[in-house]
This record gives C-alpha cells, structure tokens and sequence, in this order.
C-alpha cells in the first residue's frame, strides 16, 4: 500500500499540469463543439478534467528517469534528463522473458484502465479497433521514449500497458450499457435539443 501510496504522490504535479492544460483548453474546446452544434455539460467536463489530471499524471509517472523525479526536481534536486548510453543493455524485445513481479505486472494493466475507459465514455465512436491502435500507440511511445532518458524498453509493459488500455475500453463499453442514464450525461449534446449526440 506503501508503494502504491508513492507512486499517487509522484503523480501530484502532473495531475496540477493536466488540470492545468484542461483549463487552458477548455474555451477553444467549447467554441470548437459550438461551431459543430454541440455543447458539454457539467458531469462530462468533470470527467473530461478527470482524463486531463490523470494523463499529467502518468507522463510524469512514465517519461521522465524514474518515478518521483519530477517531485525531486520541484524540491531542488536535479539529474541529467536524456541518457543514450547503453541501449543494448536497456531493451528486452522477447516477450515474457524477463517477467516481473506480479505486483508490477498488475500495475502495469491497472494503470492503464483510465485510458481505454474514458475514451469508450467520453468519445463518440470509440470503437474496439481504435481502443486496439490507442492502446499500442500510446504504449509503445512511452516504451520508446523511455530509452532517451536513461530508463528500459521492454516489450512485456507494451503487452501489459496495452491489455490495460483495451481493458478500460470493456469497462468503459460495460458501464454504459448497465449505467446508461448516467453515461448519457458524459456525452456531448446537441445544443437545440436535450437528447445525446451518441
């Protein structure tokens, strides 16, 4: 629970920047549906602001050296950032190879439920083949991206993230089919009538 209870808090300052690019997004959003006839109520901006703090979240979990780097740096402690030396050592290309603990494994499909259920939730026509090529795009820039600043690549997390992407999708796809009033209110509207766009 420890380690769990870190991670959440290495998450702090991407959650502030996510909420804060979800606020500096928001007019252009709104004018952007409202050119298309579309408006967003308050129970789908909640969400919407939700995603945004979660994905900050994850990109100072995963693109930086190592976890709690970001917090380290806003206290004053410093390392180098982008790190090239020894890739061979630092890629695992066999699948299942090099299996981790089951903690890790876990953690690496659990995380990634968010993705795959806000989108099935918040988007119209996100459909399984695009929660398919999000789960392996977004997985597989973090896995390579990673290897520019000193941490692995490792085929397994693209596996594990992946899962958990497409997993959150399921979940997102089942909760509006058991929930559907209250999926309906994280749907865009039409602005000339109360009914749901999707």
């Amino acid at each position: 629970m420890a380690r769990i209870a870190r991670y959440v808090f290495d998450m702090l300052p991407g959650f502030g920047a996510g909420l804060l690019a979800y606020l500096l997004l928001l007019p252009p959003r709104r004018k952007r549906l409202a050119a298309r006839g579309l408006s967003s109520g308050a129970a789908r901006e909640a969400a919407m602001a939700l995603f945004w703090a979660y994905c900050g979240g994850m990109a100072v979990l995963t693109l930086v050296p190592q976890p709690g780097y970001v917090t380290a740096a806003l206290m004053g402690h410093t390392a180098p950032y982008f790190d090239v030396s020894g890739l061979s050592r630092r890629v695992s290309l066999i699948p299942f190879s090099q299996l981790d603990s089951l903690f890790n494994i876990l953690g690496n499909i659990v995380m990634f439920l968010p993705f795959g259920c806000f989108a099935a939730l918040l988007w119209r026509g996100f459909r399984w083949n695009r929660a398919v090529l999000l789960s392996f795009a977004v997985t597989a820039f973090i896995e390579c991206w990673q290897l520019f600043v000193g941490r692995y690549f490792d085929v397994d997390d693209i596996i594990f993230n992946a899962l958990g992407v497409f997993g959150g999708w399921l979940l997102g796809i089942a909760a509006k089919r058991l929930f559907s009033r209250p999926a309906e209110q994280l749907r865009t509207a039409r602005l000339d009538s109360s009914h749901s766009e999707v």
